[in-house]
């Protein structure tokens, strides 16, 4: 016997866009169809990564996150994600002129990079940044900065 849960009471789809920065981390929740469910700021440390994990996954099934600079300030967040099995999918900023135009904000950056996902132009898969190509970059930064 199968056991089907009514349309109503489905998990939702959600997509997750994330807009970076050294001390806070904006994240706006969208649906597969494009309508906004919500936003939120988060601490970039340790805490505020586990606490937009979860604020995530209290919102829905969590299909993906776009995260803008997952080689900078979205290291951290990318690594996190990674670890507890999300896919994450790497974001570039948008144009400089339209976004100040359209009004330059936090959430309205975590909002396009959301549906940058859902559209499928944003695709590229975020550098993991461990094993021996980081051990030599590693190796190469230390020396650099040894002369």
């Amino acid at each position: 016997m199968t056991v089907s849960m009514p349309a109503s009471e489905a998990p939702r789809r959600v997509i997750i866009g994330v807009d970076t920065h050294k001390y806070i981390h904006v994240a706006v929740a969208i649906n597969g169809s494009g309508v906004r469910i919500e936003d939120r700021s988060f601490p970039a440390d340790s805490g505020g990564y586990l606490a937009l994990a979860q604020w995530a996954e209290g919102l829905g099934r969590v299909e993906v996150f776009g995260v803008e600079g997952t080689g900078s300030y979205g290291a951290g967040l990318a690594s996190a994600l990674r670890r507890r099995g999300y896919r994450l999918v790497e974001v570039n900023r948008g144009n400089r002129q339209a976004r100040r135009q359209a009004g330059k904000s936090d959430t309205a950056d975590a909002e396009i990079a959301a549906r940058q996902v859902l559209a499928g132009v944003a695709n590229a898969v975020p550098k993991f940044a461990d094993g021996q190509v980081e051990m030599i970059r590693q190796v190469k930064v230390a020396k650099d900065t040894a002369v």
